[in-house]
């Protein structure tokens, strides 16, 4: 299974994932339930990890780089989603170092023009035995650089706030 960029050229760096909003993801007011918008984002990021070989089957000791816990999370809601249908998740690297990585991103249309909702998540790698901190696999490291987010840009900086 592999994971395809939607095409676009609104995105300058990280890549656009495809999400689905159901109709039972929608609240009593129609709105995308403020629960789902960050499950979906951690949904598009599995997609992502998966699709370039990462997975955990259910052993620890064996998930490797899988085997992380986040240490914050921030998301800010900027308008609703009011229908179901196809989206994008906006993913990106914000800061990459030997044991944790923050990743920004975007709830936003299928093109990645409107955005609804933006963040980031800081992960730390574990170790399966111990649950301290562990460097990042080389592999993985190299993975992560790619979806690195360029020095200076402006795009998603308010993601990387707070």
């Amino acid at each position: 299974m592999s994971v395809e960029a939607l095409p676009t050229t609104t995105v300058p760096y990280g890549e656009l994932v495809p999400v689905t909003v159901h109709f039972d993801d929608l609240d009593a007011l129609g709105m995308l339930h403020n629960s789902r918008y960050p499950l979906l984002v951690e949904r598009a990021w599995a997609e992502y990890w998966h699709g370039h070989g990462f997975g955990f089957d259910g052993d620890w000791a064996a998930a490797g780089d899988m085997c992380n816990v986040i240490k914050e999370m921030h998301v800010s809601y900027e308008r609703p989603v009011t229908r179901p249908g196809r989206y994008a998740a906006h993913l990106w690297v914000a800061r990459l170092g030997r044991t944790g990585l923050t990743y920004g991103f975007r709830l936003c249309s299928a093109d990645g023009t409107e955005t609804y909702a933006h963040g980031h998540r800081v992960l730390v790698r574990v170790d399966a035995q111990t649950l301290r901190p562990t460097p990042w696999s080389d592999r993985a490291r190299g993975i992560a650089a790619q979806l690195l987010r360029p020095e200076g840009s402006d795009a998603g900086a308010e993601a990387d706030a707070a």
